[in-house]
């Protein structure tokens, strides 16, 4: 008897390592110091002298149930910009920019080729946040997973001079909403998506007119990282109030985590386009409104509160860094909360 008959191939796990090598350097940061395969990730902050008091912003975070589409699709190598969004995403709402990475992955058995994909999806996750893939954990757990399943969590670490930090203080009355469009589910509400649609090759493969695309295709499409656009609205030199990521609990519970007492948020239904993929849940599974509200971002993934005053530089700055802007509402005197008109 040895580990490999009982189920661990560390020789598989050398080979994984090696095949996320060129995935791994497409993200590295000049602050790295250490290199893939050592026990830990190094990384300066000597750069970040010029802050009057540099702060460090961390967040965890994983795929969800939405592996499940990527096991029955045999697709893996877009989990991974999931796993990265979901962390930087909640990170830069904080004012933050991202520096590194790491991401742990569980399997039952290891496929070296199947990691390597996994990882090329962190890896260009991390590309479009900016931050180093500085390390990571694959564990091969036979008899804990199936083996043709795994499990994808990450954690980020980011940086914002203290003066900086997005809190939501700020915010006040007579402040504009404006939010920025998601790609669609992004990686949250699959515990109820599987429930609605038949969960199988057959079904995800089935073309949607509405859609423009497979159903598979549409729920698999790869949370968006909005890391650019808040960084592009702060270098156009507007004071971002509060700002929320649109993740599980849809509007009902994360819009009131950016808001201070005193204040309550109106959001206006028509004031941007809800994505086919909502509708078509909400039609299939006879959901009700306000369920899909208190579970998805129904077409918006980031929101932030500005001045009334800098919405044009808002708007223009978001469109810069690629994503699609909608003034979707304001805040107003209240009590603390989101009402959806």
């Amino acid at each position: 008897m040895d580990y490999k008959k009982a189920g661990v191939d560390i020789e598989a796990g050398y080979r994984s390592v090696e095949l996320m090598k060129k995935h791994i350097g497409r993200t590295m940061r000049p602050e790295v110091l250490t290199d893939i395969g050592g026990f830990s990730g190094a990384f300066s902050l000597g750069g970040f002298g010029q802050m009057e008091k540099p702060t460090l912003v961390s967040g965890t975070d994983g795929v969800g149930t939405k592996l499940k589409l990527a096991f029955l699709l045999d697709k893996h190598d877009t989990v991974g910009i999931d796993c990265v969004a979901m962390c930087v995403n909640d990170i830069a709402c904080g004012g933050a920019q991202p520096l590194f990475f790491l991401d742990y992955i569980a399997c039952g058995k290891n496929f070296p080729e199947k990691i390597a994909q996994i990882v090329s999806g962190v890896a260009e996750g991390c590309v479009q946040a900016g931050a180093a893939l500085v390390g990571g954990e694959t564990a091969e757990m036979p008899g804990f997973y199936p083996e043709d399943e795994y499990d994808l969590a990450g954690f980020a670490v980011g940086v914002v001079d203290e003066k900086d930090l997005i809190t939501g203080k700020d915010i006040k009355a007579g402040d504009v909403l404006v939010g920025m469009a998601s790609s669609g589910v992004h990686s949250n509400g699959f515990s109820l998506v599987r429930k609605v649609f038949d969960m199988n090759r057959k079904s995800l493969d089935t073309y949607y007119d509405e859609l423009g695309a497979t159903l598979g295709e549409t729920l698999l499409a790869p949370t968006k990282i909005y890391v650019k656009a808040l960084s592009s609205i702060r270098d156009a030199h507007v004071h971002i109030h509060g700002c929320c990521h649109i993740t599980g609990g849809g509007f009902y519970e994360n819009i009131p985590r950016m808001l201070p007492e005193g204040v309550h948020a109106w959001i206006k239904k028509d004031s941007y386009p809800v994505l086919p993929i909502f509708h078509l849940l909400a039609k299939v599974g006879n959901v009700e409104e306000k369920a899909m509200y208190n579970t998805y971002n129904m077409g918006l993934g980031m929101m932030v509160a500005v001045d009334a005053a800098d919405v044009e530089k808002t708007m223009a700055a978001i469109k810069e860094a690629g994503e699609t802007p909608y003034v979707v509402g304001e805040v107003a005197s209240g009590d603390k909360g989101v009402t959806i008109c």
